[in-house]
C-alpha cells in the first residue's frame, strides 16, 4: 500500500498543480488549448511511437494481456447497450444522456495510466502498458464514435466518418507505426531516439498537468442517477472484470499490475471533446471526468491493492 501510495502521490500533486495554475490565470483559456494539443497530437504521439517500437513484446503476455482488457471492455459495453432501455425506463435518462454514461464507464485517461505506470514499474512497466494501448485504444474509439453517432443523432452512424476519425487519430497512428517499425526489425537511428526521448520526457508532467487544468469543480450539480452511474461504473467494474479476465487467461506479476492500472485509470478527458463534437451531453461527460478524476485518489490505490 505504501508503495502505492508513493507512486500515486507525485501524480496527484502534480494533477493539483495543473489545477490551481489555471485557476491563477498564468496561462489563459487559449493557452491551454495549444498546450493540450501539443500534448495531443505531438507528444503523447511520440511516447506512443517510441515505446512500441523498442518494445521487447516476446518477453510480455502480449496476448494474454490483450484478451483480458479486451473481454472486459466488451463485457462492460455489451452489458451497458443491452441495459440501455432499462436505464431509461427506470431512471428516465435519455439515450443522449446514456452516451456519456457510455464513455465514461468504458474509456482510459492514457496519461495518468502512463505516469503510474512509470513510477510503479519503469520502462518494463511502460512497455506493458503500450501492449494495453494497442488494444484498447482503437476499439474504444471506434465504440464511443459509433455509439455518440447513434444514439446521440438518432440516426445510423456514418462508417465513411468513422473510419475517418478512427484513421486520423494521433493516437491510433502513432500505435500502428510503432507496431511496424517494432515488426521491420529495423534499429531506430540513435538521433530519432534521442529526439523521441527528449518529447517523452516532456509528455508526461505536460499532460498530467493538463488533466488537473482541465478539472471544473464548479460543473459539478448536486448528483443524479446519470451522474452517479457515470462516475462509479468504472471504478467499481472495469477492474473487477479486468482481474476475473485476467485470472482466467493466467496473467500474472507485473503485467497483472499494469492491466489493473490500465482498467482502474479515470476516464479520458478528451471524452467530453468527442461528446461536444458529435452532439453528446458534453456538459454531463464533463461532470463525470472531474467527479472520476477526483474519486480515483481512492480508488486507483483501492483497486490495486485489492487485485494485485
Amino acid at each position: 500500500m505504501q508503495m502505492i501510495f508513493f507512486a500515486l502521490a507525485p501524480v496527484i500533486l502534480v494533477i493539483a498543480s495543473g489545477y490551481l495554475l489555471a485557476r491563477a490565470n498564468l496561462i489563459s483559456g487559449e493557452q491551454w488549448v495549444g498546450v493540450e494539443r501539443l500534448a495531443y497530437f505531438v507528444l503523447f504521439p511520440a511516447v506512443l511511437f517510441r515505446t512500441i517500437a523498442l518494445a521487447d513484446f516476446s518477453s510480455v503476455p502480449t496476448f494474454d494481456m490483450g484478451a483480458a482488457l479486451l473481454s472486459a471492455i466488451v463485457t462492460l459495453a455489451v452489458a451497458l447497450l443491452a441495459a440501455r432501455t432499462l436505464i431509461e425506463k427506470i431512471w428516465g435518462i435519455p439515450a443522449v444522456r446514456f452516451t456519456s454514461i457510455f464513455q465514461g464507464s468504458l474509456r482510459w485517461n492514457a496519461m495518468i495510466a502512463l505516469a503510474l505506470a512509470a513510477n510503479i514499474g519503469g520502462q518494463t512497466a511502460l512497455a506493458m502498458l503500450a501492449v494495453a494501448m494497442v488494444f484498447m485504444i482503437p476499439i474504444l474509439n471506434g465504440a464511443s464514435i459509433v455509439v455518440l453517432s447513434w444514439y446521440a443523432s438518432g440516426t445510423t452512424p456514418n462508417f465513411s466518418k468513422i473510419l475517418k476519425d478512427l484513421f486520423t487519430n494521433p493516437f491510433i497512428l502513432s500505435i500502428f507505426a510503432g507496431v511496424l517499425m517494432n515488426l521491420s526489425g529495423l534499429t531506430m537511428p540513435t538521433v530519432v531516439d534521442d529526439t523521441l526521448e527528449i518529447f517523452a520526457q516532456a509528455a508526461l508532467p505536460i499532460g498530467i498537468i493538463c488533466v488537473g487544468a482541465g478539472l471544473d469543480l464548479s460543473s459539478l450539480r448536486r448528483p443524479g442517477p446519470a451522474l452517479t452511474m457515470g462516475t462509479f461504473l468504472r471504478p467499481v467494474f472495469m477492474p473487477l472484470l479486468a482481474f476475473l479476465f485476467a485470472n482466467l487467461y493466467c496473467v500474472t506479476g507485473q503485467a497483472l499490475t499494469v492491466i489493473i492500472i490500465a482498467s482502474a485509470v479515470p476516464c479520458a478527458s478528451n471524452s467530453y471533446l468527442l461528446a461536444r463534437q458529435l452532439g453528446g451531453d458534453a456538459k454531463l461527460m464533463a461532470e463525470i471526468i472531474t467527479l472520476q478524476t477526483l474519486a480515483a485518489t481512492v480508488t486507483i490505490p483501492l483497486a490495486l491493492l485489492l487485485f494485485t
